[in-house]
């Protein structure tokens, strides 16, 4: 009787923050636990063109470097095949003037095009902070203020959509002002509601979002977000989520390293991701801190 006390006392610490007359209850006292900002805020540290342009960026790189894996896509995209053409021809020019390699186009990691694109790295690995598991890290490069530096994965769910089963026991689970919650958890069931759901959105040849970021080796290396760890007395925030709506021009052969997919798919509307936003200058070594609800003014 003790144990399973003491396991619906566990259980009901990690779900507490879901349940809604307990948020109605505490809202009040415990506001820095919960994503608060009032109604005459705006909840952008930068621009939405920039996190766009960004995003942009980062994926066309990510696109070059796995050209010879596209030939489906750019099968029947032709127009889009001669674009990309010239950007790899350029590329390679310039890197066999650098290395003086005539032996073809090299393929990097996805951490090395995320370095050679925005000028830094980021990676999961054992948190400084006492007892918090996972955390994420600048690992090579400097990251200036106002960089996005990694996204939210997982599954989007509407207001109202059901998350019960998939909420309890669950850390990764982020509020958007919104109300809509997205499901960051890479194990379990949000694990394979995820798959389903991004198997389902498939249309031939075009992936409409990345599964990678399940496993250990994501192809979107800036997919890491969900492990960024709260601040603390000792560890100041020096990131900020920041919601961004997926615009309808994005380029669809560039969807299959958007790490979020929707839980619906019957009603029309664009596609929440969320960003981390550096608050600061963020050097080599750093660990990344966040408010998990923050307040912009």
């Amino acid at each position: 009787a003790a144990a399973m006390l003491r396991e619906l006392r566990r259980r009901w610490g990690s779900y507490k923050y879901r349940f809604v007359p307990w948020l109605a209850l505490n809202l009040r006292r415990q506001r820095r636990t919960l994503r608060y900002v009032p109604e005459s805020s705006q909840d952008k540290i930068i621009a939405d063109e920039d996190v766009f342009e960004t995003l942009l960026k980062t994926f066309k790189a990510l696109f070059i470097n796995d050209f010879s894996r596209q030939a489906d896509i750019l099968a029947v995209l032709p127009e889009v095949k001669c674009q990309y053409l010239e950007l790899l021809t350029v590329e390679q020019k310039q890197s066999e003037v650098n290395s003086c390699n005539h032996q073809g186009q090299r393929v990097f990691s996805p951490e090395e095009v995320l370095f050679n694109t925005l000028g830094f790295t980021v990676s999961r690995d054992r948190s400084s902070l006492v007892s918090a598991g996972t955390g994420v890290f600048v690992t090579k490069g400097f990251v200036p203020k106002g960089t996005v530096v990694s996204m939210y994965p997982g599954t989007v769910y509407r207001k109202h959509e059901p998350i019960f089963f998939q909420s309890l026991g669950n850390p990764f689970i982020f509020r958007c002002i919104d109300g809509v919650l997205i499901d960051g958890n890479d194990k379990g069931l949000s694990r394979s509601v995820y798959r389903s759901c991004s198997r389902r959105d498939q249309l031939g040849p075009f992936q409409m979002s990345d599964e990678s970021w399940l496993t250990a080796t994501p192809q979107n290396p800036l997919a890491v977000g969900q492990y960024v760890n709260n601040c603390s007395h000792e560890k100041a925030a020096n990131v900020c989520y920041q919601e961004f709506d997926v615009p309808g021009h994005f380029p669809v052969e560039l969807k299959q390293y958007l790490p979020n997919i929707v839980y619906s798919h019957d009603i029309e509307s664009h596609l929440r991701c969320v960003v981390l936003v550096t608050l600061r200058d963020i050097k080599q070594g750093e660990e990344l801190f966040s408010n998990y609800y923050t307040v912009v003014s």
